[in-house]
Parts: structure tokens; C-alpha cells; sequence
């Protein structure tokens, strides 16, 4: 295993490719040897550590992942589920780490994944953060101690840019409060609400979206029962600790095995039994 791992950060224009390029100047026993950006970026051509306020980093930002991929340990992506699963392949190719915290992806686009994972170290996660691992856990264990008349209510918000809704980070609380539960969530939850709903289903996990403004991220999942309410939220104040989790995640995958692994894995956090 090298001294230092190399890394390429794909996305590199966007808000976290440039938190990513930031971490890795920072951290030891790592080195940013690429960047990548979508076709017809405007940030092409550009030095990545200029473009993340950094200084010359000599890393010019580019469009053609191969020659890079070629040379790297590993690669962190936050991008688009089209663009992850093109980058996945890649990784699968060249044997490497491939850290994805890109969100919104179909049941079919997650089997494309674990298929990568067969030859690819892949940790994929809604949020790369400890504080919210830690928080799925404890929603597990609440869904599964409260009785099924409590009923559980999943409320996000994110900035006016953000895509993809509800948030992955939404989807994976709403994933343990259904493990917690032992029910699917996909035939369990309630994205919309509107006009005359009727009762609420006893076994229901809804979802409120909120976008607006600049904020990077809240989550709240509340507990409701017959006069009394639980409340567990995380609110996240900078988007530097997303980065910081995905690199923790890209060294901690360089001495494992070839599959697909979560942060709860490479926080040496339990996975939450039925």
C-alpha cells in the first residue's frame, strides 16, 4: 500500500468538489492527483487549487477521467446517479476505491452499483457525516422500541439548489425507522399530502421537503404518540464535514476487499439488527 493515497475528486466545480479539494490539501496521507469536471464546465483548464481558493495546486481541472483514474488510488464523487454509475464502471475497471455520496439513485441504478462493487472498493452513502450515522442508529433503535402507534415523520430542509427530493439523507433515517419497524419502507412511506388525504395509515413514514435559501442540510425525525412527541434532528452548519467523511471513507477503503461498503462500516459503527 502506498505512503500517500492518490485521489481524484469528480464535480470538481461544484460546492462539494471544491470542500472535497480543500480536505485533501489538509489531510495527511493523501494527495489530490486529478480533477474532474462535466463537459463544456467552464472551470476546464483551470488549476483546482485556484478554483477552491487554494493557490496553485498544479491539478488542472478536466473532462477525460481516464488518464487520471489510470494513475489514482481512488476517487471521490458527488455528482449526478448517470454520471456515478459511468465513474463506478471506471473504478470497477481499474480496480480502485470509488467513494460516492451522490444521491437520488433508482432500485436499478443501486444494483448497478453493488455489480461495480465486485471489483471496486465502493463506500456509498446518503451523508458521509458521523452525526448522522449516529443518528440512523438512533432512530433504528426507536422505531423499533415504540409500538406501531407512534407514528413517524421525516422533515428535511436543503438549499433552493438541491435536485433531488427527498434527500438521501431523508431516504437512509427513513430506511432505519423502517428496519426498526421490520417494514418496507417503498410500499410504507408518504411523499405527498394533498386535499382530503383521510386518516393516516397506522404504518405510514412520511417525508416533508422543504427548499430555500442557503441551507446545507437539517433533518428531523419525530416520533408521535398519544400526548407526548420525540424529536431527533441533526442540522449540519458546514458542508466541510461531508468532506471530511469521504476521505476518512477513501482511507479507510484502501485496505479492504473489493465490495460495497456503508459509513457505518467505515466508522466501525454496528450495523442495526432487525
Amino acid at each position: 500500500m502506498p505512503d500517500t493515497m492518490q485521489l481524484v475528486v469528480t464535480g470538481a466545480g461544484g460546492r462539494m468538489g471544491q470542500a472535497l479539494i480543500k480536505v485533501l490539501s489538509q489531510t495527511p496521507g493523501v494527495r489530490l492527483i486529478g480533477a474532474i469536471a462535466r463537459e463544456g464546465s467552464p472551470h476546464l483548464g483551470r488549476d483546482a487549487g485556484e478554483l477552491a481558493g487554494l493557490g496553485t495546486l498544479d491539478v488542472e481541472v478536466t473532462d477525460d477521467p481516464l488518464p487520471v483514474f489510470a494513475r489514482a488510488d481512488g476517487i471521490i464523487d458527488f455528482t449526478a446517479p448517470a454520471t456515478s454509475l459511468v465513474y463506478a464502471g471506471l473504478a470497477a475497471q481499474a480496480r480502485i476505491v470509488d467513494v460516492i455520496g451522490t444521491t437520488g439513485f433508482t432500485a436499478d441504478e443501486e444494483r448497478q452499483l453493488l455489480a461495480a462493487a465486485r471489483h471496486a472498493r465502493v463506500v456509498q452513502s446518503g451523508n458521509m457525516s458521523l452525526g448522522v450515522n449516529l443518528l440512523s442508529l438512533l432512530v433504528h433503535r426507536a422505531a423499533r422500541t415504540l409500538q406501531a402507534d407512534w407514528d413517524i415523520e421525516i422533515v428535511e430542509m436543503h438549499h433552493r439548489h438541491k435536485v433531488d427530493a427527498p434527500s438521501g439523507t431523508a431516504l437512509m433515517l427513513g430506511e432505519a425507522a423502517a428496519a426498526g419497524r421490520q417494514i418496507d419502507l417503498a410500499s410504507n412511506s408518504v411523499r405527498e399530502r394533498d386535499g382530503f388525504t383521510g386518516a393516516r395509515p397506522c404504518e405510514a413514514i412520511g417525508f416533508a421537503t422543504l427548499r430555500g435559501g442557503s441551507v446545507i442540510g437539517e433533518h428531523s425525525v419525530i416520533f408521535a404518540g398519544e400526548g407526548e412527541r420525540i424529536e431527533l434532528t441533526h442540522r449540519s452548519q458546514d458542508r466541510m464535514i461531508f468532506a471530511r467523511g469521504a476521505v476518512k471513507a477513501a482511507l479507510w477503503a484502501m485496505s479492504q476487499k473489493p465490495g460495497l461498503y456503508s459509513m457505518l462500516d467505515v466508522l466501525g459503527l454496528d450495523e442495526p439488527s432487525p
